[in-house]
């Protein structure tokens, strides 16, 4: 093959990508039309709950029709710009025509790159809460206390992006360490910027029992589920075994008095969640269903992708728990993200919860994995 006909070829390929682009971008527009049109008519809006369901589908498009109305904006001024570079005769016009004309190629490729990303299949759970499980991994007493420096981090962030945090349930060591945790955060967009936390985290340093000074490797595991609805995973209550009993810990002048910890284990599949940070049986009862039907879930999701090819997962989105996803050295005051190789030198606000690089850096890696499959 020539590279004459190569380069045509690529050429005639990009060319069908924009035409798609194009193509789905004129699709939403009209659609978006049609939902302003029916959430003004009086008999929908009569139906509050079908009124509701029309404006949500509008919010969910409405960015990408408003980018596309400023792209078309543009590709009006420049028509413009250009019918002046031919016809006008003033050569300083001519010359302020050609500089709009090379800003606004510019802003429109731009443009159309934020708008592929706007286009990209949207994952159903991003504007989700999040239940987030952190377990103590290898090191033993060391891991503990680097799982409590993790569900530090998680909080600190949480608090930063002004979204709330519970702590559903958490066996301490006593010492400053925690063996497991698990924690309700809500926010907009929680599960979209919290999901690629998933995966085995390392610790790097010198334990403050360790005489000899040297390094030691810890690791602690995490799990990001999204909150799920009643009707993704519905449970037979006769699948549902419960048990109370009196809760231990901080808890108030109702620990040890009454049995208000629950414990819920799921027959079929053996899961077993504990929930005893309420004082109230039933409010640990709800909290306890809900992390039941997120860990259910979550099997689910990760048996069906197990039956995925592994070269049509990226490495960033597999959400595979045995993977090592981060280290935080602190003799080097670093963190490193293996998946995108970023490496930041400021692990003390890293723990603090100021997370946000590595986190973008994620979720732009994940962009331009799905851009190639784009079209």
């Amino acid at each position: 093959m020539t590279f004459f006909v190569y380069n045509k070829l690529v050429w005639n390929e990009n060319r069908k990508v924009i035409r798609i682009m194009f193509d789905k971008l004129d699709f939403i527009t009209e659609k978006y039309q049609e939902l302003s049109e029916k959430v003004a008519d009086p008999a929908v809006i009569s139906d509050q709950k079908t009124w509701q369901k029309y404006m949500k589908e509008m919010a969910e498009i409405e960015p990408i029709v408003k980018s596309y109305e400023a792209y078309r904006k543009m590709q009006s001024d420049l028509a413009d710009a250009r019918e002046i570079m031919d016809l006008e005769d003033d050569e300083e016009m001519k010359e302020m025509a050609k500089e709009e004309a090379k800003e606004l190629e510019d802003k429109m490729a731009k443009a159309q790159e934020d708008l592929k990303v706007l286009l990209l299949p949207k994952d159903p759970n991003d504007d989700k809460n999040v239940i987030l499980e952190i377990r103590a991994g290898t090191g033993g007493e060391e891991a503990a206390l680097f799982g409590n420096d993790l569900l530090r981090m998680y909080l600190r962030y949480a608090e930063r992006r002004r979204w709330k945090a519970e702590i559903i349930e958490i066996s301490d060591t006593g010492i400053g360490g925690i063996k497991e945790a698990v924690v309700m955060i809500k926010g907009k967009g929680a599960y979209s910027r919290l999901k690629f936390e998933s995966g085995v985290h390392r610790v790097q340093r010198v334990p403050e029992t360790e005489s000899s000074g040297r390094i030691h490797t810890s690791a602690a595991t995490v799990a990001v589920l999204p909150e799920v609805d009643d009707v993704e995973v519905e449970i037979n209550p006769n699948d549902v075994k419960v048990d109370v009993y009196r809760a231990s810990g901080n808890g108030g002048q109702c620990v040890n008095t009454t049995d208000s910890a629950v414990r819920m284990t799921h027959l079929p599949t053996g899961i077993v969640v504990t929930c005893q940070d309420e004082k109230s049986q039933i409010q640990n009862r709800e909290k306890a269903m809900r992390v039941l039907k997120a860990r259910l879930y979550d099997k689910m999701v990760q048996e069906q992708n197990d039956k995925i090819s592994a070269d049509r997962r990226s490495q960033v989105g597999s959400g595979d728990r045995s993977e090592r996803i981060r280290t935080y050295n602190f003799p080097q005051g670093r963190v490193t993200d293996h998946r995108i190789n970023l490496t930041l030198y400021k692990l003390e606000q890293f723990l603090d919860g100021d997370i946000d690089e590595a986190v973008d850096g994620l979720i732009t890696a994940d962009q331009a994995e799905k851009m190639r499959d784009f079209g």
